[in-house]
């Protein structure tokens, strides 16, 4: 009879203390940015450029989100959409300055803050609410009908639940963990391979995410789930036979092949090809002539 029983932590090598503490640094890639507290560690003032829009992020999936919402509000001629994006380099712990602190109590970018508002500058942080506020603020890429409107935000806060459990999830234990653990492994497939037949669902009778229509929902998930089927993320396209998901590619290929999408995913890059970088972002000619 095979035993179904959940494996024995002792037996494994590792048994939980009855009270956990930060006593040791725990490893991999981003190790030196994790810690149990919040709050600011240094003071340092974030810097604001001439356009109504200060965006404060780094080109992970989470900030190309808005840098492609920006741009694609450009391309649609809303001219208050301009704005400057300063690089905040997580990996030194940039957002830990008291400035950054300021505009997302949480430390983790990207953060939006305008001053185009009355009276003290708005901000707005977690990458889909920054999506959902410049969607109102500018009447764009998010439906007015009440079925179609309903129908774009259950994506859109699917894609904020679900994405933590492929990146910090699978990311992690597959690409950026000091150990390889196979049952970590093995869980967060699981669950990215069900997270993407639920995509490739959807999208077998509808061109998006909301429906006919592109719009915030696609924006949002498009940095998570394209990329990771164009095979832009994580090296894992064949480790999770992505080639399975026809529809999501369809959707990703699309989606890539936008002008405003090609722009946005470039700034705050400062990984990958050169040719593909833009530390910064402070007029729309950086786009053009770097």
């Amino acid at each position: 009879m095979t035993d179904t029983s959940p494996p024995d932590p002792v037996a494994a090598g590792y048994a939980p203390p009855p009270v956990w503490t930060w006593n040791k640094a725990s490893g991999g890639r981003f190790a030196a940015i994790n810690r149990p507290v919040a709050g600011a560690t240094h003071d340092k003032p974030l810097p604001v450029g001439r356009h109504p829009l200060q965006l404060y992020s780094l080109a992970t999936p989470n900030g190309q989100k808005v840098t492609i919402m920006l741009e694609e509000l450009l391309a649609l001629g809303h001219a208050g959409a301009e704005y400057d994006a300063w690089l905040i380099r997580i990996n030194d712990g940039e957002q830990f300055g008291s400035g950054f602190v300021g505009a997302n109590p949480n430390s983790k970018i990207p953060a939006l803050v305008d001053r185009s508002v009355e009276g003290e500058p708005m901000r707005v942080f977690e990458s889909g609410s920054i999506l959902l506020y410049l969607a109102e603020k500018f009447g764009a890429l998010l439906a007015t009908d009440l079925r179609a409107h309903t129908e774009v935000l259950s994506w859109l806060f699917w894609q904020m639940g679900s994405a933590p459990l492929l990146g910090g999830g699978f990311g992690h234990f597959y690409a950026y963990a000091p150990t390889k653990i196979e049952y970590a492994i093995d869980r967060f497939a699981m669950e990215a391979k069900r997270q993407l037949d639920v995509l490739d669902r959807r999208l077998a009778d509808h061109a998006y995410l909301g429906g006919d229509a592109y719009s915030i929902a696609d924006v949002a998930t498009w940095p998570w789930y394209g990329n990771l089927v164009l095979g832009q993320m994580y090296e894992a396209a064949a480790f999770l036979s992505v080639g399975d998901y026809a529809n999501v590619r369809r959707w990703a290929e699309a989606i890539a092949a936008r002008p405003a999408v090609q722009r946005g995913r470039r700034v705050n890059r400062v990984m990958g090809d050169p040719a593909e970088q833009l530390a910064e972002r402070h007029d729309a000619s950086d786009l053009t002539t770097r």
